[in-house]
């Protein structure tokens, strides 16, 4: 692949990243109604509560076993349902040459992926309803509390935990980088625990770097597509950017952000099983984990409402810490061609349209963030 190193312009959108981004878009979309009309279904039909009683047989009468039984038979319905659209997915990144992975690799991670996701399903479900039971009335301020302890603890054992199981890290063997990139965190006020090369290159030729983890796994990992494109100055720049959040403490506002968006969740869900059970008679106690669904919506509903005012806020962070990188590199010019580079190599938007920008994109357009690096060098 050929690698544009603009370092004072941003070339239009070609037709080829239009096309693949517009599908993507609408990849999204399908499967966020797909799994709408799933949880919808489940409880219009009552098929839910066919599921539960199957999963307190299947469990001889045992509350917690039904539970496990029941998200067990739930969540493959909902994958058998999007494997559709999966594999759509994964054969879009091959038609639009950004694929290395082998249809064998990734059946592999889709089967990873499902028993992982059953897992961490399968503790949080069996926690909210233990809750539930102990404390029905106050179940949902004390579920929040709990969830914004899993929230933070996940972020901390990503980088040591979930990232192995689907990707191969080792320590950067660069070592001139790796000091450059350890001061640079270093002035940022972050110490960290590690560079580590990130094998992306078997799986994607997309190119990413990121700062992960929390505490004692704080680390960088940088993608093997990056390392072998992008010139020691150009890694400078797109890591200043990520130590950028950490500056301007991103991480805790997130954190704080989406704990009173839980709290909100939870109060709402709350209200909702309520009037299901008082004014609908949907179910008869508030531990039926029948009304799993239910939750499920409400959560959906609330995080498509919320969603263009919390990509807003996302991107308001996203130039903030593109000012943190202006004024950390000696030198612009890097910055510039790595976003270039970037939109070239895996095929983003360098401008979208102002509704698509507002509703799908976490970060500023390509075209902006250079516009912005361009006015803070004059």
């Amino acid at each position: 692949m050929t690698l544009a190193v603009e370092n004072s312009t941003t070339s239009a959108d070609t037709p080829e990243a239009r096309r693949y981004n517009r599908i993507r878009r609408w990849l999204g979309i399908a499967d966020a109604v797909l799994g709408f009309l799933l949880l919808v279904v489940l409880l219009a039909t009552n098929w839910s509560g066919w599921l539960r009683d199957l999963a307190y047989r299947g469990g001889f009468q045992n509350y917690t076993f039904a539970v496990f039984l029941y998200v067990a038979m739930l969540l493959p319905i909902g994958k058998i349902l999007g494997i559709g659209l999966d594999y759509y997915s994964f054969r879009l990144e091959h038609r639009f040459n950004l694929s290395n992975q082998r249809l064998r690799s990734w059946i592999w991670d889709e089967m990873k992926g499902f028993l992982v996701g059953l897992v961490m399903a399968t503790i949080v479900v069996e926690l909210l309803y233990f809750i539930i039971r102990q404390s029905p009335e106050h179940w949902w301020i004390i579920t929040w509390a709990l969830f914004i302890g899993l929230f933070i603890l996940m972020a901390q054992i990503a980088p040591v935990v979930l990232f192995p199981i689907f990707y191969k890290f080792e320590p950067l063997d660069n070592e001139d980088l790796k000091q450059r990139l350890v001061r640079l965190g270093e002035r940022a006020g972050t110490r960290v625990r590690g560079v580590y090369k990130w094998h992306l290159s078997e799986k994607s030729k997309k190119a990413n770097a990121a700062l992960t983890g929390l505490g004692n796994t704080r680390r960088i990992i940088l993608a093997d597509t990056l390392l072998d494109h992008y010139s020691p100055d150009e890694i400078e720049a797109v890591l200043a950017h990520e130590l950028g959040h950490h500056v301007h403490r991103h991480i805790l506002k997130s954190i704080a952000v989406q704990a009173g968006i839980t709290l909100l969740g939870f109060w709402a869900a709350n209200a909702v099983l309520h009037y299901a059970i008082d004014q609908r008679h949907m179910f008869e106690t508030l531990s039926d984990f029948a009304n799993l669904p239910l939750l499920a919506l409400v959560s959906t509903i609330l995080s498509f409402l919320l969603l263009p005012l919390l990509n807003a806020y996302s991107r308001y962070n996203e130039r903030q810490a593109d000012r943190y990188c202006f004024r950390s590199i000696p030198s612009i010019g890097p910055f510039i061609s790595s976003m270039n580079k970037l939109a070239d190599q895996n095929l983003a938007e360098r401008a979208p349209s102002k509704w698509v920008e507002w509703f799908f994109h976490s970060h500023p357009a390509i075209s902006k963030r250079v516009e912005a690096a361009q006015a803070w060098q004059k």
